[in-house]
């Protein structure tokens, strides 16, 4: 990611190397229909400083960007030593866009498009929304030499 505004101990390459080997859920945060935090998990994958995701259009999360583009996000794991990437970001919503989203999804996360799962997901893929998270700041964390027994942490 080349931003202007990244904090923290990754590099560029260092994050988008992070994102593009984590294959675990985004959550992400948007403003719900009452104006309090919507949080959600999303798979993604990385194409070049954008983050995609997809999904249906008739979903809470389409309906909450469309009112206001702005969002947060995180890519982090849940087991030691925590690292991650955050941020916040504008959402382009792009109406039927969302389907060759949805195919790389699948790959990436169940390794492929003929499951039972993919193929129900595909069924409706022609009408899926591409959300494309353009971020705005970043901030990374490393705990790995803090979390790692025998380290010295001087």
């Amino acid at each position: 990611m080349n931003l202007d505004n990244l904090r923290g101990p990754f590099s560029p390459d260092e994050v988008d190397a992070f994102l593009d080997r984590s294959v675990i859920p985004m959550r992400l945060a948007a403003v719900g229909p009452q104006g309090w935090p919507l949080i959600l998990s999303l798979w993604f994958v990385r194409q070049g400083d954008e983050l995609l995701a997809a999904t249906r259009p008739t979903s809470t999360l389409v309906a909450c960007l469309k009112d206001n583009p702005k969002c947060g996000f995180e890519i982090a794991g849940d087991e030691p030593p925590y690292r991650g990437v955050r941020g916040r970001a504008s959402v382009v919503l792009e109406d039927r866009a969302g389907g060759p989203v949805l195919e790389r999804l699948l790959t990436r996360y169940l390794g492929g498009t003929s499951g039972p799962l993919a193929k129900k997901l595909l069924a409706h893929a022609d009408d899926e929304v591409c959300l494309r998270l353009r971020p705005l700041s970043l901030v990374s964390w490393d705990f790995t030499r803090r979390m790692t027994p025998g380290v010295d942490q001087a």
